[in-house]
């Protein structure tokens, strides 16, 4: 079951890669996509009191044909993407779950299969999004980077071989704190996403042309960036702050003697709820600029990624999980 897992890995990496370009395509070359039809539709008339009169010959004219529907190659690109999408989120959940047989236990013991469980859950999300707003299904390319990015990161970086759990993460603990937090990151991630974008559009419609401001021209309006930017933390928020804030430290009472110890991994995750308190803050404060908030919630996300990482890698301490077990 172990090699199986790794060998799904590969191919699920491969999958997401295959639907990032055909999202990309599509962002590209579709012609037909809500911006290439606002650009291509024809201006109203005007009708009633200021029209201008049309000339007498004109209702003799014979009407001209309809154009025939032309095929937008990018549109079904755009469509084999999320069919791409599906089955690598299908390969992914293979992935996770026969890493878990191999290991008789839940899959998210060490700082590899972490990753591999909070990509899982943000390709979830995305999907989740799509079927309700297909309209945003230009983010895709955004989307899949990520998760191709942060899957390579994970098998080049923290791959750990299939083993048991150090005994401090055998508790009933393990499954309410480390899944929360896993649930939580995934929503975070992808709530990433349309932060960044939303950012990239409104410099685009301020009239920057400069890279990466040129990729603001075919993704949804910054209005709808922005709400989905919020409802995807404020989601997540509540469940962050169960799992980072009460979960943790009754764990950690109930393991170390303590609620808690400043280690490295509590710190930060302690930064980070702050920074997305601060986000959330800032967005219901009126007189603060949305570009402000979303900012403030590109750096929450860069503290889960110096948690998840940094924290694991360069420091020594309680959660020191990377090669061993747990988050």
């Amino acid at each position: 079951m172990a090699e199986l897992s790794n060998q799904l890995m590969a191919v699920t990496v491969l999958a997401y890669l295959a639907a990032m370009v055909c999202y990309a395509a599509e962002y590209a070359f579709g012609d037909r996509s809500h911006i290439g039809r606002a650009a291509t539709r024809p201006a109203r008339q005007l009708v009633g009191a200021g029209a201008p009169v049309p000339p007498a010959d004109a209702a003799a004219e014979p009407a001209a044909p309809a154009e025939a529907p032309r095929r937008d190659r990018g549109e079904l690109l755009g469509r084999i993407g999320v069919g791409l999408n599906w089955l690598a989120f299908a390969l992914h959940l293979g992935t996770v779950v026969t890493r878990g047989l191999a290991a008789h236990r839940m899959p998210w013991g060490n700082m590899y299969e972490f990753v591999l469980a909070v990509t899982l859950v943000g390709s979830a999300v995305w999907l989740g999004v799509l079927t309700r707003r297909p309209a945003v299904r230009h983010l895709g390319l955004f989307a899949a980077l990520a998760l191709v990015v942060l899957l390579g990161a994970a098998g080049l970086i923290a791959y750990t071989p299939v083993g048991p759990l150090v005994p401090a993460l055998n508790s009933y603990w393990y499954m309410i704190h480390v899944t929360t937090i896993i649930i939580a990151s995934g929503i975070l991630l992808i709530g990433a996403v349309p932060a960044a974008m939303f950012l990239v559009r409104t410099g685009h419609d301020e009239g920057k042309r400069s890279f990466p401001y040129t990729l603001g021209a075919k993704v949804p309006a910054a209005v709808t960036l922005e709400r989905l930017t919020f409802r995807l933390h404020a989601f997540a928020f509540p469940l962050f702050t169960f799992g980072a804030l009460i979960a943790g430290p009754l764990w950690a009472e109930a393991s170390w003697g303590r609620y808690w110890g400043w280690d490295p991994k509590e710190v930060w995750a302690f930064i980070s709820w702050v920074v997305y308190a601060c986000y959330l803050h800032a967005r219901a404060t009126p007189s603060v600029k949305r570009t402000t908030a979303t900012w403030i919630a590109l750096l929450g996300f860069a503290t889960m990624l110096m948690n998840l990482f940094g924290v694991n890698l360069f420091f020594e301490g309680l959660h020191s999980y990377a090669n061993a077990g747990g988050m």
